[in-house]
């Protein structure tokens, strides 16, 4: 007797899926792309448009979705826009006590400066318009908990490389006529370190990678260390929380190494920040830990010869004068043309040091002060007048407004950023790094505040 034999049914094959369905990139992924690898945009001298091409996309899938929400108080930021536009035509003006404007560099730097407030105003609408399937906040926290990671690195290299620098390679891709313009040549310029003598004559080396400058580095390392401590302190557990204690008290090295008194003060008022708002939701144990943490990291400071270098550098406060004489000026200049300002910096006939100007052996400090390279406040001043300054900071102190009552972790977190914002404002620029990362912040808060926004566009799986 023979058994018999049954075939097997094979269930039919699936059909290949289209090419273009094969090359499906995920949804989010310029935003990705930016905030994880940033160290490769700035390593190949992208940084200071990166921000700029990869809005491209997101304008893209904005434009796929139909209609476009805007959050509170946008109008205030178009002024702003409008304002950024129309202050081309001023830049072949004078500004007082200032060298007349010259060479290409001015329409160069108008030109990038303006792109970078078009791409983060598109940011602040693709962290908005997007929900929370298609663009997780957990998932986005943790896209700036690593670019925070990468950037306390940066601060390491920045004190064990100081000597690094290099062209960067786009820069050989350029006409020669652009690459050789000065303001083109030092956005090319890759170091990751600046060395100025801020001790006693001493030549210190200062973090700046993976950013053009150490100040560029202190601003945006005290609004990413907000995320970080969101994403692997407070929402993260285990293994995670203790890497996320063991980055933290790593980062105090090139934090008090870089000797940036703004971004110390930066995280001391954040910390009161927070504290207050925890305080008002009765949140008394995590006050107290957060307490505890601070009171072991001035332990820390106190009993290391960290404490020692921030003694000698607010001993020695040798920018103090020359913010002073770009602040003074600054005031003048938006005095002069209050509405649309100068378009851009302006450089100073003569410096605090001397009325020679220029720099020498015995005065390392001399040479033409450029107004508005201090801070975003004085650039605002001087590029795009009163006007432009009340609507920078209206915007963002309708923000705190509007959304005060979001009470949650993520909330406060992204409200703690813009008053990191609205501080830094006086000593550093902002564009476009600072300046995107707090509008992510704030794209938060727009989508926490409207939960049932109307879907306007059918979003593929």
């Amino acid at each position: 007797m023979t058994a018999a034999v049954v075939p097997v049914r094979r269930p039919a094959p699936r059909p290949a899926p289209p090419p273009h369905a094969r090359l499906r990139l995920p949804r989010a992924w310029p935003l990705a792309a930016l905030l994880t690898l940033y160290p490769l945009w700035w390593v190949l001298g992208l940084s200071p448009v990166i921000f700029v091409v990869l809005a491209v996309p997101m304008v893209a899938q904005l434009a796929r979705r139909g209609r476009v929400a805007v959050p509170a108080g946008f109008w205030i930021w178009l002024i702003l826009l409008a304002w950024v536009v129309l202050a081309v035509l001023m830049l072949d003006f004078t500004a007082p006590g200032t060298l007349p404007p010259a060479g290409s560099g001015r329409y160069i730097g108008w030109t990038i400066r303006t792109l970078n407030y078009l791409a983060v105003t598109v940011l602040l609408l693709y962290v908005y318009n997007l929900d929370e399937r298609e663009l997780p906040r957990r998932r986005l926290i943790r896209w700036l908990a690593l670019l925070a990671v990468w950037v306390v690195l940066g601060g390491f290299l920045g004190l064990l490389l100081p000597k690094v620098r290099f062209a960067a390679p786009v820069v050989h891709l350029l006409p020669p006529g652009i690459a050789a313009d000065p303001f083109v040549k030092r956005i090319m310029l890759i170091e990751f370190a600046q060395v100025q003598e801020i001790i006693g004559g001493t030549a210190s080396a200062r973090p700046a990678a993976p950013f053009d400058f150490t100040n560029t580095w202190g601003e945006n390392l005290a609004v990413l260390l907000v995320w970080f401590a969101v994403g692997w302190l407070i929402l993260a557990r285990g293994w995670r929380r203790l890497a996320g204690l063991t980055v933290l008290g790593a980062a105090l090295v090139p934090v008090i190494g870089s000797l940036n008194r703004g971004l110390w003060l930066g995280l001391g008022l954040v910390a009161v920040y927070v504290a207050v708002r925890l305080g008002a939701r009765g949140r008394l144990r995590a006050l107290v830990t957060l307490g505890g943490a601070a009171a072991i990291v001035a332990a820390v400071v106190a009993l290391s010869p960290l404490g020692h270098t921030i003694g000698g550098r607010i001993a020695h406060g040798h920018s103090d004068r020359i913010r002073a004489t770009l602040t003074a000026s600054a005031y003048q200049a938006a005095n002069a043309s209050p509405i649309l300002g100068f378009g851009g910096n302006r450089a100073l006939v003569g410096s605090n040091r001397s009325i020679a100007v220029g720099k020498r052996p015995g005065c390392a400090q001399c040479g033409n002060r450029e107004i508005g390279s201090d801070g975003q406040f004085g650039n605002l001043l001087v590029g795009q007048g009163w006007v432009g300054l009340l609507c920078y900071n209206g915007f963002f102190l309708w923000a705190l407004w509007a959304y005060r009552r979001d009470r949650s972790v993520v909330g406060i977190a992204a409200s703690a950023t813009v008053v990191l914002l609205l501080w830094f404002q006086f000593a550093y620029n902002s564009l476009p790094t600072t300046l995107g990362f707090v509008m992510i912040g704030v794209g938060l808060l727009a989508r926490a505040a409207t939960p049932r926004r109307p879907v306007r566009a059918q979003v593929r799986p």
